[in-house]
């Protein structure tokens, strides 16, 4: 599968693939409103914030075309039960979200533990009724269990999958989204996150099958001021 047309990456063309992220543990209440304008403002795709500040953010984007985000057994992924996951995501989506980046149980599956790994993800699916983005935390992964856990992250009903949850376990790069839009099925989709802080990178990165990557410098990403200074998670 492919991304976005990389000719027409300039812009809103630009905004409209970047889901404009903010967790934090210092994270305010107007800080997240503003992050939620600030979506608004630039047009990204999402706002992707914690949980606890789903409510507010959605508040702010009602009606608009941003979409409302959040993530969940996160930032350490595999941390949180199976119940407790669909539970979370199912009062997600009732506080507004519209999309839910998820971690998995990447100990069960380096254990062999297959069916539970794939019920994992497949309980949230089924508990939220929204897109699904499982972050595959594929440097952590041998070969064998890299091809098991996309095949089985579909199986589960995954719309997107995700080379890491983060920078700090990946930096966003070519060749992993690559292998990964080389193995999605037809309506699967791929998202790129991990320490995205140019329009270049995002750029190679969507051209390499991306439809949607995470960062938290989306403004400067949009406005082309990055500099070797910027970061993102």
């Amino acid at each position: 599968m492919t991304g976005a047309s990389v000719d027409a990456l300039t812009g809103s063309s630009l905004a409209s693939v970047i889901q404009h992220t903010l967790i934090a543990a210092d994270v305010t209440h107007d800080r997240v409103v503003a992050h939620a304008e600030e979506c608004l403002q630039w047009g990204f795709n999402a706002a992707m914030v914690s949980g606890t500040w789903v409510r507010e953010v959605a508040a702010v984007l009602s009606g608009s075309s941003v979409l409302v985000a959040s993530a969940l057994d996160f930032p350490i992924v595999g941390i949180t039960t199976p119940a407790g996951k669909a539970a979370e995501a199912a009062q997600l989506v009732a506080d507004g979200a519209q999309q839910l980046d998820i971690g998995c149980q990447i100990g069960w599956l380096k254990s062999g533990r297959f069916d539970d790994f794939r019920d994992d993800i497949a309980g949230v699916v089924r508990a939220s009724g929204v897109p699904i983005k499982v972050m595959l935390e594929l440097p952590l992964l041998t070969k064998h269990e890299r091809e098991a856990a996309v095949e089985l992250a579909m199986e589960a009903g995954a719309a997107y999958l995700k080379n890491a949850s983060s920078g700090a376990v990946e930096i966003a790069n070519a060749d992993s989204i690559r292998w990964l839009a080389d193995r999605a099925r037809d309506g699967v989709r791929v998202k790129a996150s991990g320490g995205i802080t140019t329009t270049a990178t995002v750029t190679e990165l969507v051209e390499a099958g991306a439809s949607l990557v995470g960062t938290s410098a989306g403004i400067a990403i949009v406005q082309g001021t990055a500099d070797e200074m910027t970061r993102s998670y």
